[in-house]
């Protein structure tokens, strides 16, 4: 066994895709969800599953100590389906709350369980317009005014990360898309597979230094040569049934 990993997260696109692959590769894994029904699928993929909403902290806190993880993976989201356009702008302020309060809640409990690492989902289509491709040192901004919220959400959940008390690797995917996404081709301006974004986790769980990561397909969109060199990750990788 490698050891302990609990993921926040865990019933999502990408949550359960990692799921599999890190009890595949031995990890003892306890997975959140907010459904009874979800738990259940968790259950078959080899997973512990923990119900519980990121805003009970102490409820969390419970469970993430329980677990007694090395490693804290961070895969929150609450988005509609293929982003349905008529539930995007409620979906954005809850994102908003998950990326800023549900942060804070779970490094908490992170830190009460004495976990060793964090790696955690951000975004890597939010960039200020400017130069291709960006970098990590590059600003986040938003040229859609209806993105303001989301940005200042997620410089809340980096600086959140990577001022906490333990490594913190931040993973900012490109735009999804694969199986439970609701999309089945690839986007412009960054795509990632689902698997990608799962393998990267994956990595990151015993690779690379604490820092932000660009995850995404070489479209020339982001840089991806941090993620490359120190988490030996490139685009491609599939999960085969």
């Amino acid at each position: 066994m490698k050891g302990n990993v609990f993921i926040a997260g865990a019933s999502g696109a990408v949550g359960r895709r990692l799921c599999k692959l890190l009890v595949a590769d031995g990890w003892s894994v306890t997975g959140t969800t907010r459904s009874h029904e979800k738990a259940q699928l968790l259950r078959g993929l080899g997973v512990t599953p923990a119900v519980v909403d990121v805003f009970d902290e102490a409820l969390l806190t419970e469970l993430v100590k329980k677990a007694e993880p090395e490693v804290v993976v961070h895969q929150l989201t609450d988005l509609p389906p293929a982003l349905d356009p008529a539930k995007m702008a409620d979906a954005l302020i809850r994102n908003a709350r998950i990326r800023e309060e549900g942060t804070r809640n779970l490094i908490a409990a992170a830190t009460a369980a004495g976990a060793e690492r964090m790696v955690a989902q951000s975004l890597g289509f939010v960039y200020a317009p400017g130069p291709k491709p960006y970098t990590e040192e590059s600003p986040l901004g938003a040229a859609d005014p209806s993105f303001t919220g989301t940005v200042r959400a997620v410089i809340s959940l980096e600086e959140q990360v990577l001022n906490a008390p333990f490594p913190g690797i931040v993973l900012r995917y490109g735009k999804f898309y694969g199986p439970g996404t609701g999309f089945d081709e690839a986007a412009k301006d960054g795509p990632l597979h689902v698997d990608d974004a799962a393998d990267a986790a994956r990595r990151a769980l015993t690779k690379g230094q604490a820092g932000v990561y660009n995850i995404a397909e070489d479209d020339g969109t982001v840089s991806i040569s941090k993620a490359q060199t120190e988490l030996g990750w490139a685009p491609g990788f599939r999960i085969h049934p």
